[in-house]
């Protein structure tokens, strides 16, 4: 086994299996396989440099006879958009120069990541598949939450309305959806119609005929809502009120989080649009993009679908704290969660045979709320001397320039590598003020987030809890004495 790929402790693998073997069987003897045949140098050397910070590990050092290679690419772009357009455009430079595109692979930590570069690639016509796992669209959260949404726009929707009319159950049954179905079709109308004249009569249970009532009364308002809130509010309204949602969180499967991130997600993508009708049209159109079998497709998938693959080139976007290493990893697993975290960042980097491009975002829109995000500490642990840094916030959107008056993001400063701050060659995360040494219980003010109390330091990134908006982390840069 490979003690530094280890990353399903969510499934019960234990990792202490590989790190006790040799005193659980005394006289064992352990071969180390050392020599890689897949990444160049400067990948195996950036990967090998970034898990030797885990503790929990036998130790190895991978090399390779082969080249040294291009060195790893470290980008920082503005946010989760820019981030998606530049690796499409990157995409479209290599497929250009004769890059097989099932040769490149984008590795995401959390499944709600893809949706970004779908709509990016359909707008692009570039081919993808999504590996692991249906489309974003295709999901079966999402295609619950978009037919709660389909029967509000548009009653007559059968199909919409039978998927839903017992998600979450209701106890309304097979018997229930039969009479409706034959009411519907004996008088020509809806089912929802038909569903509405027979709660008005003695044909049903008592429960199911309250269930049902209750149901249709929630569509009629819902209705009336659409006119006066904003469709990503009517959404989480929605998604609250039908009790969707409490559903997700009551359900203790590994991949609940993830459909409730997806759900957020969808929210998130509504947002971009006019209208609910723009929106589910968009959707339509989007979900008429049919993955074509066979042919050269670009590969879209998380990093836990990603072990044992290989392509020429991979995209790792999403390197925050918070996205990754994920929170939900630290809070439940701490010092662990962190390390399985660590050997995921490993399993991705290894995945590249000639090329490896990570990104991280100064802005991230994460359960439809805009958060700084902090860049994740596994970028700054990557050895130096094997990354080349491409600061897209300088050179590129205007946007990216700042982050208000005064507060400048990132600055030039001479090349090499800081520990008291984020040095990534020629990338620096610059203070407001350099003279200002912030503490534990210090007032402080953001701009975003308003004023509020840092609870925890960890070098230039403060935990703080705010007045309005709760705890949150940010960079030391991002906030000014109060």
């Amino acid at each position: 086994g490979d003690d530094d790929q280890s990353i399903y402790g969510w499934r019960g693998a234990e990792i202490g299996n590989i790190l006790k073997f040799e005193s659980d069987f005394p006289g064992a003897k352990v071969v180390r396989l050392e020599k890689n045949y897949r990444s160049t140098g400067n990948i195996l050397a950036a990967a090998s440099g970034l898990i030797a910070h885990n503790d929990g590990r036998l130790g190895k050092t991978l090399w390779t006879d082969g080249d040294e290679g291009a060195p790893v690419t470290v980008r920082a772009v503005w946010d989760g958009e820019e981030e998606a357009r530049l690796i499409g455009e990157r995409i479209e430079s290599l497929h250009g120069k004769g890059h097989r595109l099932d040769q490149i692979a984008i590795l995401v930590r959390t499944g709600f990541q893809t949706r970004e570069f779908e709509e990016r690639f359909i707008t692009l016509g570039l081919p993808y598949r999504v590996v692991g796992g249906p489309r974003f669209y295709e999901r079966r959260e999402i295609r619950d939450a978009m037919a709660y949404l389909r029967v509000i726009h548009q009653p007559d929707d059968d199909l919409a309305f039978e998927r839903i009319v017992n998600v979450p159950k209701r106890g309304i049954g097979q018997a229930t959806l039969q009479a409706i179905h034959h009411l519907a079709r004996a008088q020509g109308v809806a089912m929802l119609v038909a569903a509405g004249r027979l709660v008005e009569t003695d044909e049903l249970k008592p429960q199911a005929r309250r269930s049902l009532g209750g149901l249709i009364e929630d569509f009629a308002r819902w209705r009336a809502l659409a006119d006066t809130t904003p469709h990503p509010e009517l959404a989480e309204i929605v998604l609250d009120e039908s009790g969707y949602t409490e559903m997700w969180q009551r359900e203790k499967t590994p991949d609940a989080p993830g459909r409730l991130d997806n759900l957020q997600e969808m929210v998130q993508a509504m947002a971009e649009f006019d209208t609910l009708d723009a929106f589910l049209e968009h959707v339509s159109l989007v979900m008429e993009n049919v993955e074509t079998k066979g042919t050269d497709m670009v590969n879209l998938m998380t990093l836990h679908s990603a072990k044992g693959l290989e392509f020429d080139t991979v995209f790792l976007p999403g390197w925050e704290e918070g996205l990754f290493p994920h929170q939900r990893a630290l809070d439940e697993s701490g010092l662990a969660g962190l390390e399985e975290e660590r050997r995921l960042a490993y399993v991705g980097l290894t995945r590249a045979k000639q090329h490896a491009e990570i990104s991280f975002a100064a802005n991230r829109r994460i359960h439809n709320q805009w958060q700084s995000a902090v860049p994740s500490r596994f970028v700054e642990e990557l050895p130096p001397d094997r990354i080349e840094a491409i600061n897209e916030l300088a050179a590129g959107s205007g946007a990216g320039q700042g982050l208000g008056e005064g507060t400048t993001l990132y600055a030039p400063r001479q090349r090499g590598y800081r520990r008291d701050g984020v040095v990534i060659d020629e990338m620096v995360y610059e203070k407001n003020d350099a003279n200002f040494d912030y503490a534990v219980g210090a007032r402080v003010f953001h701009k975003k987030f308003g004023y509020g109390t840092v609870t925890q330091i960890d070098g230039d990134k403060l935990s703080i809890d705010f007045d309005h908006t709760g705890e949150k982390k940010v960079l030391d840069s991002f906030v000014q004495p109060a």
